[in-house]
């Protein structure tokens, strides 16, 4: 059974997830509409993704005005962050962060109009995303990853990205 919490951010979750550990390995479900819908979250996601990165790799701020995003992490370690981007909320520029690993199976439910970037910890990760929306650029926006109205603490100071993630819009 799933444990959905409430962070300090209205709207996003922080998940975790059960495993099951023996002799041969390790097992873990990542999703089962049934216990999420238990939770709470009745959501009908329709596009997976997901992008493999190495250390220092730092892919964001990105989000869309209309996609519930439902994040894991199923190999290596990452940094998130997430940062309330609704321009007329009296939360605007609030952020978290969350270490998501394969270790902790943790996911982080995000909703639309909310920002995220994520921070390569391991020598390698994969940042895997449920979404409730097919991409649409028309919805997408950017901020640049270290945006002084947002003063988000990172544990890199110089990472490694994109030419995208460097001018901080959508290009």
């Amino acid at each position: 059974m799933i444990k959905a919490n409430k962070t300090k951010l209205d709207g996003v979750l922080l998940i975790q997830l059960d495993s099951f550990e023996d002799h041969r390995g390790e097992y873990v479900e990542t999703y089962n509409e049934a216990e999420y819908r238990a939770a709470g979250i009745d959501i009908a996601f329709k596009q997976d993704d997901y992008s493999i990165s190495k250390k220092n790799v730092l892919r964001g701020l990105h989000g869309d005005s209309e996609t519930w995003k439902l994040i894991t992490c199923p190999f290596g370690k990452l940094y998130l962050v997430v940062v309330n981007c609704v321009e007329s909320s009296k939360d605007f520029g609030k952020w978290d962060a969350f270490v998501l690993s394969d270790r902790n199976h943790r996911q982080v439910l995000i909703p639309p109009k909310f920002g995220n970037g994520h921070l390569v910890l391991s020598d390698e990760a994969m940042f895997g995303y449920k979404q409730s929306s097919y991409y649409n650029p028309g919805t997408q926006f950017s901020y640049k990853w270290n945006d002084p109205m947002f003063n988000i603490w990172w544990p890199v100071s110089n990472p490694i990205l994109s030419r995208r993630d460097e001018a901080g819009m959508y290009l």
